[in-house]
C-alpha cells in the first residue's frame, strides 16, 4: 500500500493501492466520511491516468479538493514508478 499525505484539504492522508495501472484499494483518513467512501469505491478498478485526468482540477476549498489529492498522489506515484532505480543508468 501506498500512502500520501494531503495538503489543503480536511483528509489528511491517502492510502492506496495500483494493481495494472488500475486504482485497486483508496482510502482516504479524515475529511467527509461518506462522500470519500463513495469517491474510493468510484475510483476502484478505474484506470490511474484517467482518475489524475479527470480529478486534477478540481477544487473545494484553499485550491485543491480530496479527488485533487488523489491525483496528485497518483501522478507522483507514477513518477516514482518511472524513475530509474538508484545506482541505474538511463540508456
Amino acid at each position: 500500500m501506498e500512502s500520501y499525505r494531503t495538503s489543503g484539504t480536511c483528509s489528511k492522508q491517502i492510502i492506496f493501492k495500483v494493481h495494472d495501472n488500475k486504482l485497486a484499494d483508496c482510502r482516504f483518513v479524515g475529511g467527509c466520511s461518506g462522500n470519500l467512501q463513495a469517491v474510493s469505491r468510484l475510483c476502484i478498478g478505474r484506470d490511474i491516468d484517467e482518475l489524475i485526468a479527470g480529478f486534477k482540477d478540481i477544487k473545494c476549498r484553499n485550491g485543491t479538493s480530496c479527488p485533487a489529492q488523489l491525483a496528485l498522489a497518483l501522478r507522483e506515484y507514477k513518477t516514482a514508478k518511472e524513475a530509474p532505480a538508484d545506482g541505474e543508468s538511463e540508456r
